[in-house]
C-alpha cells in the first residue's frame, strides 16, 4: 500500500506560483509512475502532468507552458510548481501514483488552490 499526501496549496493572487508537493509512504518501491491532477467544481478530473520513475516527464495542454514536474532523488516525493496562475486554475490539485505491476493506483486527498485577487 501506499500513502499519498499532498500540501502547497492556498490563495494566490493572479500572476502568482505555488509548489505543491505530494510524499509518498509505504510501499514507495512500488511506484511507477507520479501524476498530479486537478479537479475544478463541476467539472471532471484533469490530468495536468506525470514523471516516471525514471524521470521522464509528460505534460497535457492544461497548463503546459506553466508548469513544471519533479521528482526527489529518493523519489519519495513529487513537486508540482506553477507560475503565472489564473482564476481558471482555482480547483483541487491531486496526486496520483501508480504500481510497476500496473495493478494499482493510489490517490491523495487533494491540495485546495485558489487564486483570486
Amino acid at each position: 500500500q501506499v500513502q499519498l499526501v499532498e500540501s502547497g496549496g492556498g490563495l494566490v493572487q493572479p500572476g502568482g506560483s505555488l509548489r505543491l508537493s505530494c510524499t509518498a509512504s509505504g510501499s514507495i518501491d512500488s511506484i511507477n509512475n507520479m501524476d498530479w491532477y486537478r479537479q475544478a467544481p463541476g467539472k471532471e478530473r484533469e490530468l495536468l502532468a506525470g514523471i516516471s520513475r525514471g524521470g521522464s516527464t509528460y505534460y497535457t495542454m492544461s497548463m503546459k507552458d506553466r508548469i513544471t514536474i519533479s521528482r526527489d532523488n529518493a523519489q519519495s516525493t513529487v513537486y508540482l510548481q506553477m507560475n503565472n496562475l489564473k482564476p481558471e486554475d482555482t480547483a483541487v490539485y491531486l496526486c496520483k501514483a501508480d504500481s510497476r505491476d500496473g495493478h494499482d493506483d493510489y490517490w491523495g486527498q487533494g491540495t485546495q488552490v485558489t487564486v483570486s485577487s
